[in-house]
């Protein structure tokens, strides 16, 4: 069964990160996705926006398919259906990704193992920003 990594290991991955491509960032200031991606913006990491049909998000330029994003970005954040999630998990396994984050309402424990099982680090059913205001990199448990 699926487990998600503990407090201090997102803490550390958190820290570890300063490019996040944003996977259906939308943008509509009203959508979830495009309020996630400005926050972890304001805070520092770099957004990288991958939807089809999108031009431009948040200043940066968006492409249509992580693909297409030059480079491997340092984490994948996925505001898609759980339905699309095993076909995220392979486009991550051939960029090379070592870093996928499934924000809330997005479960698809098959293809979270399988990317586990592949040596990514998956976090699943959370908020990236959520979870950065609980365990800020840099801060310490007591």
């Amino acid at each position: 069964m699926f487990a998600n990594p503990s407090a201090e290991e997102i803490r550390a991955l958190l820290g570890e990160i300063k490019t996040i491509a944003v996977l259906g960032l939308s943008d509509n200031p009203e959508r979830p996705s495009y309020r996630v991606a400005k926050a972890m913006q304001e805070l520092g990491y770099r957004i990288i926006p991958v939807r089809p049909g999108q031009r431009e998000v948040l200043g940066e330029t968006a492409y249509a398919t992580l693909a297409e994003v030059p480079g491997v970005p340092d984490l994948v954040d996925v505001f898609r259906a759980f339905e699309h999630v095993p076909g995220i998990v392979d486009e991550c396994l051939a960029k090379g990704v070592k870093r996928l984050w499934l924000q809330e309402g997005v479960v698809n424990e098959p293809a979270a193992e399988k990317a586990r099982a592949a040596g990514v680090a998956v976090v699943m059913d959370r908020c990236i920003w959520k979870e950065y205001r609980a365990h800020p990199p840099g801060a310490r448990s007591a």
